[in-house]
């Protein structure tokens, strides 16, 4: 990021969230090789301490999943295809400390959502309606901010920043 005076873009809220779903899909590859090492070793088991192994592996793959990408560059391979770079709210890169936070923060985006679904007892469909909602209400939150940042970035001191198109390459250059 660069020290210039010239205004930072905002990524749009349906690019944020499209990024989202993509981001997804690439957590399932990222906790495939965990989990399956995790099952071999737990045989299947649906005891409750397997449970919340399973939990807890889920929560510490993704942190550091996430913590490494957004300290190390600022972005994970979703935020890098749709150009959308997390940074201090000065433009500065992130720190370890600062990911950190902001991870544990972006899970207000289904924690309250699955405390709700846990106090009302909800099961399958209607849980993961419940967590849906939770997920556009936190969206929403972008909507009340000047910035249009998540609040758990405003929470955090980051923001998410929209990265110019790359210069396309000339017919010539890619030639040689």
């Amino acid at each position: 990021m660069s020290n210039s005076s010239a205004p930072v873009a905002t990524p749009t809220l349906a690019r944020r969230l499209i990024s989202m779903v993509y981001e997804t899909l690439l957590g399932f590859a990222v906790l495939f090789l965990p989990f399956l090492a995790l099952e071999l070793a737990l045989q299947g088991s649906h005891s409750k301490t397997a449970e919340h192994l399973r939990q807890a592996l889920f929560f510490l793959v993704l942190g550091t999943y996430f913590i490494h990408q957004w300290s190390r560059e600022g972005q994970t391979l979703a935020m890098r295809t749709w150009r959308i770079k997390v940074v201090l709210a000065k433009g500065g890169p992130l720190s370890l400390q600062a990911a950190t936070v902001r991870y544990l923060l972006s899970w207000m985006w289904v924690l309250p959502a699955l405390l709700l679904a846990y106090a009302l007892d909800l099961h399958k469909w209607q849980a993961l309606g419940a967590v849906g909602v939770g997920v556009l209400v936190w969206a929403a939150t972008a909507l009340l901010d000047r910035d249009r940042q998540f609040l758990h970035d405003k929470l955090t001191g980051t923001r998410l920043v929209q990265l110019p198109k790359p210069p396309k390459k000339s017919k010539t250059a890619a030639a040689a």
